[in-house]
């Protein structure tokens, strides 16, 4: 315990609070158990450390990673009590799907440690809800994705643009002063979706971390094997050359080898992980889920690190749109238009898109890019990363 504790102090000193991602002030430390899933890089391990740092005090607290060596000797329940019996209040568990048989430990804390709060991080494939510990209805779960645009003007430039609705970015109900949109807008889809973009290597990392997600995290989940990685990088090159496509799940199939089951069960794991994002139909009654109409690559910066200098500036705009609406909207496939939000319809392109495709269409929007300002029902594409 007294290693795991100087370690935590010694992280903690090191993080900087001079940057705060939006989830900070959503999360309810009141609740007994918290999790933040997400993607590798989001930033979720950095924001578990500015919560104890500013919100918390420090020593009724504990942070660890749950790869800890100190962890083979001693299992997280004992850990947590032998903690809660020395005073200790709150307990951060960082990648908890590190740690075997976590969910029946966690279940364990729950039940018999009533005073101990938990905060865990998990990968974003990571299901709470599976097996038979049943977590559900004890965890309240956060999902933290890269940065918005609005994150990263912030975190770049120091210039704090507030949190706009979707209702008031279609009424064209912007303001922003002391910064060029455009100009930061061109940076942000080339190298700004993760926060350590301020970090030398960016590309490299970008690529690390897709690497990662594909060689460990996936097959952790789901216990694949060597040759099955490869099947998923595979499947990950294919869907990057011909993005976005609607899927043709027998032909993928052929040409990497599997059953066209397998295809949709591995664009379930990658959507699942943040590689990827799946539009869907909208449905009504028993059927939750619809059909899938189009995949996307989960992100801009994904198009750059695949297309090679080459990037389809159409991709980029659409995926720009679908990625920065999706975490708290609805996004559908659309009959007229490219997408519908919340029972919008928008049709998105470039500064001489006209509204052809959307002509009659009832709650109908233009979203431009390579605009600062919109008027009437046209939309500046930018503007819409400033939702979160």
């Amino acid at each position: 315990m007294e290693q795991i504790n100087i370690l935590y102090q010694s992280i903690l000193s090191r993080t900087n609070t001079k940057f705060i991602r939006f989830l900070f002030n959503k999360i309810n430390l009141e609740n007994r158990m918290n999790a933040i899933i997400g993607s590798r890089g989001a930033g979720k391990t950095t924001l578990l450390l500015q919560l104890i740092k500013q919100k918390l005090p420090i020593t009724k607290t504990l942070y660890l990673s749950a790869d800890n060596i100190y962890l083979t000797n001693l299992n997280l329940f004992e850990l947590a009590q032998k903690f809660s019996n020395t005073g200790g209040l709150f307990l951060f568990i960082d990648e908890i799907h590190k740690y075997p048989n976590w969910s029946q430990e966690l279940k364990m804390i729950y039940d018999y440690l009533p005073d101990l709060k938990v905060v865990f991080t998990g990968s974003s494939i990571l299901d709470i809800y599976k097996g038979y510990a049943d977590l559900s209805r004890r965890v309240l779960t956060y999902y933290l994705p890269g940065l918005s645009f609005r994150e990263y003007i912030e975190f770049k430039t120091n210039n704090k643009l507030p949190v706009y609705s979707l209702e008031q970015i279609v009424k064209n109900e912007i303001s922003f002063d002391g910064f060029k949109p455009l100009e930061q807008f061109s940076e942000y889809i080339k190298s700004g979706y993760f926060p350590f973009f301020k970090e030398p290597g960016y590309i490299e990392k970008l690529n690390n971390t897709i690497n990662l997600t594909l060689e460990t995290d996936i097959p952790n989940h789901t216990g694949m094997n060597i040759a099955t990685v490869n099947k998923l990088k595979q499947l990950l090159y294919i869907v990057s050359q011909s993005v976005p496509f609607k899927p043709n799940m027998s032909k993928i199939a052929e040409m990497i080898g599997i059953n066209r089951n397998q295809v949709a069960e591995y664009l379930h794991y990658f959507e699942r992980a943040g590689l990827i994002l799946q539009l869907r139909e909208a449905t009504k009654g028993i059927r939750l889920m619809g059909k899938v109409q189009k995949i996307y690559l989960n992100n801009p910066n994904f198009i750059h690190l695949f297309a090679e200098g080459n990037p389809n500036i159409g991709n980029i705009r659409e995926t720009f749109f679908f990625n920065q609406m999706s975490p708290y909207h609805q996004v559908f496939s659309a009959q007229k238009g490219d997408f519908t939000v919340d029972s919008l319809t928008f049709e998105i392109g470039g500064k001489s898109k006209n509204n052809r495709q959307i002509k009659n269409v009832e709650n109908s929007y233009i979203v431009k890019d390579d605009i600062e300002y919109g008027s009437g029902n046209t939309i500046p594409l930018w503007a819409f990363g400033l939702t979160y």
